[in-house]
């Protein structure tokens, strides 16, 4: 009988998908000038990959864990599970937040908060880049939403550290300031890449994700 009632929660984690490398929702070199093709294929094609890889590793491992009842193991594989995770997550956000067609301000209810939230647009961008330039080593610049108080926040996270996982906020906008993201093209001046990087942000999608938060 025992083993019987050990079988349904091993059979639902053996099911479990694979996390895959999501495909970019435009060409290697769309977003040129302001950021360029070497670096978002190396971005994508072997950053990304390798979180998304190791992150199975981490499952895969944590899952013969479980099913061994062998917590120490579970325990230490918790720092693979929130970087490789996090880092999954979090270039999962990234790509759609960034278009070729971007740049310029948000419209309609996301103006509105950010008006709210902040005073204006352009302080808001200006909080934003403050927080991105400031992140020690790696790490993200981040506009949240915060449900339980209803406002837009803003957030830094160190590494890969998911913003959600991590702060309790609601991701709409992350800003990858790893220096692969930009070293390639603006070597060691992270304030040039951040300066960039609003002409291809998508506030077509940070706006729907504002709104599917708000719901």
């Amino acid at each position: 009988r025992s083993s019987a009632k050990l079988i349904a929660p091993l059979g639902c984690l053996v099911s479990r998908q694979k996390h895959t490398l999501p495909d970019l929702p435009y060409d290697y070199g769309a977003l040129e000038p302001h950021i360029n093709a070497e670096i978002m294929q190396l971005h994508h094609s072997k950053h990304h990959a390798t979180y998304v890889n190791n992150l199975n590793v981490a499952e895969e491992k944590y899952k013969e864990a479980l099913a061994k009842g062998d917590v120490t193991a579970q325990v230490s594989l918790q720092p693979a599970l929130k970087f490789n995770g996090g880092g999954h997550i979090n270039h999962t956000i990234f790509w759609t937040n960034l278009s070729p067609n971007g740049g310029g301000e948000p419209k309609g209810e996301l103006m509105e908060a950010i008006k709210h939230d902040f005073g204006s647009f352009a302080n808001f961008k200006e909080k934003l880049t403050a927080v991105s330039v400031g992140v020690q080593g790696s790490g993200w610049g981040w506009l949240g939403y915060n449900k339980e108080q209803g406002r837009l926040q803003i957030a830094a996270c160190a590494n890969q550290d998911p913003l959600q996982g991590t702060t309790g906020l609601s991701p709409l906008l992350g800003i990858d300031v790893w220096e692969h993201a930009y070293y390639l093209q603006y070597k060691n001046v992270r304030p040039d890449y951040l300066k960039a990087i609003w002409n291809v942000i998508n506030w077509e999608n940070v706006s729907s994700r504002y709104a599917t938060c708000k719901k």
